[in-house]
């Protein structure tokens, strides 16, 4: 069993940053792969980017590529998502996601296990 808890979201103005944070227990990131899902008011849950524990490569979907970046602290047991040059369209609950299991990295279907989710608010 693998408990995620998010953190770090809340306000910011359009241009701004923010860092989330995904610590994980119950099993060490190395032997796990994890992604960042968010959704949006009124959308449908979106992949936002992802790292596989095996090769350690990290994919991004295309509306934050160069903006956001996924890192990870072992020791920490911890995931993280810096989000830069935020924009209103990031405006969504962000959920950390772990354990790939299905075909498709982006479909939400392949992820066993999600945390609550933490809110991010992009003001123009």
């Amino acid at each position: 069993q693998v408990q995620l808890v998010e953190s770090g979201g809340g306000p910011v103005q359009t241009g701004g940053s923010l860092r989330l944070s995904c610590a994980a227990s119950g099993r060490s990131l190395r032997t796990l792969s994890m992604a960042w899902f968010r959704q949006g008011p009124g959308k449908e849950r979106e992949f936002v980017g992802g790292v596989r524990w095996n090769t350690g490569s990290i994919n991004y979907a295309n509306g934050v590529r160069g903006r956001f970046t996924i890192s990870r602290d072992n020791a920490k047991n911890t995931m993280y998502l810096q989000m830069n040059d935020l924009k209103p369209e990031d405006t969504a609950v962000y959920y950390c996601v772990a354990d790939y299991r299905g075909q498709a990295m982006g479909s939400p279907d392949s992820w066993h296990y999600w945390g609550q989710g933490t809110q991010v608010t992009v003001s123009s």
